[in-house]
C-alpha cells in the first residue's frame, strides 16, 4: 500500500495580510508535527477583504508579495509540500488574481493557477459577490507533481464545474485541491455534496482546506474543511468553522481500485443536441 500523510489548514483570514502569514505559519508547524508531507491552506489566506478600496491597498504584486517569501521560508524549514490554497495578488490598480502556489520542500515555487470560474451570484438577503469586478479569471487548467503524485489545482467555485475535474482526472490527476471560502449559505446546502460528487465522478481524492468563522471585513464563511476519498467515503472532517488542522493519511492505491472498479472516465462518448 503507498500511503501519504496530509494536512489541510482551516482559517478566518482578517484584513491584514502579515498577520494572516504568521497565523498559517502556527497552522501549518501543527500539520507538520502530526506527520504531514503535504500540507493545503484555504482559498484567500493572505486576505479577505471586501471592499474594493481596502483590497487593493493592502494587495501587493506577485514577485513582491511577503506571503510567498513566507510560504517558500515555512516549506523548506519543514521539508513539506505546502499548496497555498490561493493568494490574492495585484496585477494592476484595479485588477488582481486568485492564484494558488504550491512550493516544493526545498522552497521552490513549483506550480501556481488562477481561479477560472469568478463567484458573480446574488444568494438573495442582500448576499451578493461580483469577483468579476476586481478579479481576471484563469484560462488553464493546472495539473502537477507534488509529493510522489499528480496534484490537479482548483479553487473554490471552480468545484461548480464538473468538466475541469473530469479534465485533471482524465489528465492523471489523483488528489484534486479544493481550497475555499464558501458561504455560509452555500456551504450549508452544497458543500458536502458537491465535494463527493467531484471525487466519485473523478475517482480522485478531494482535499478542501476552508476559510470558516465571521472574518474582520464582516463576511462568514462555512468551514467544514473536508478530505474525500476515490469512492466518496470522508476521510476526514472538521465539524465546526473554527481555525484549526485536519491530518490524515491517504491510501493511494485507492484510486486506482475506484478508476478499475468503475472505469467512467474511459467512457466517454460524443453526442450531439440539444
Amino acid at each position: 500500500m503507498t500511503t501519504l500523510p496530509v494536512a489541510l489548514v482551516q482559517m478566518r483570514s482578517g484584513t491584514d495580510p502579515l498577520t494572516n502569514i504568521d497565523d498559517a505559519a502556527r497552522l501549518i508547524e501543527q500539520a507538520v508535527r502530526g506527520g504531514a508531507k503535504l500540507v493545503v491552506t484555504p482559498e484567500c489566506t493572505n486576505l479577505v477583504e471586501r471592499d474594493p478600496a481596502k483590497l487593493f491597498a493592502r494587495l501587493y504584486a506577485p514577485d513582491e508579495d511577503p506571503a510567498v517569501m513566507g510560504f517558500a521560508d515555512i516549506a523548506r524549514t519543514h521539508g513539506i509540500w505546502l499548496l497555498a490554497g490561493s493568494f490574492a495578488q495585484k496585477i494592476a490598480e484595479d485588477r488582481a488574481v486568485n492564484r494558488s502556489h504550491l512550493f516544493a520542500p526545498d522552497g521552490k515555487l513549483a506550480a501556481t493557477y488562477d481561479k477560472i470560474h469568478m463567484f458573480d451570484v446574488g444568494l438573495g438577503g442582500g448576499e451578493t459577490y461580483s469577483e468579476s469586478t476586481n478579479y481576471k479569471p484563469g484560462e488553464k487548467a493546472v495539473l502537477t507533481e507534488a509529493a510522489g503524485t499528480k496534484l490537479g489545482l482548483t479553487i473554490c467555485y471552480d468545484v461548480r464545474f464538473a468538466y475541469l475535474y473530469r479534465k485533471l482526472a482524465q489528465a492523471g490527476a489523483q488528489l484534486i485541491a479544493v481550497p475555499s471560502a464558501f458561504t455560509r449559505p452555500t456551504g450549508r446546502a452544497h458543500w458536502e455534496i458537491l465535494l463527493r460528487a467531484r471525487a466519485i465522478e473523478t475517482g480522485s481524492y478531494i482535499l478542501a482546506a476552508a476559510q470558516g468563522g465571521h472574518h474582520e471585513d464582516g463576511r462568514n464563511t462555512w468551514g467544514h474543511s473536508m478530505i474525500v476519498d476515490p469512492w466518496g467515503k470522508i476521510v476526514a472532517e472538521l465539524d465546526h468553522d473554527e481555525p484549526g488542522v485536519l491530518n490524515a493519511e491517504l491510501d493511494l492505491d485507492a484510486v486506482t481500485d475506484a478508476r478499475t472498479r468503475i472505469p467512467a472516465l474511459k467512457h466517454d462518448r460524443e453526442v450531439t443536441g440539444p
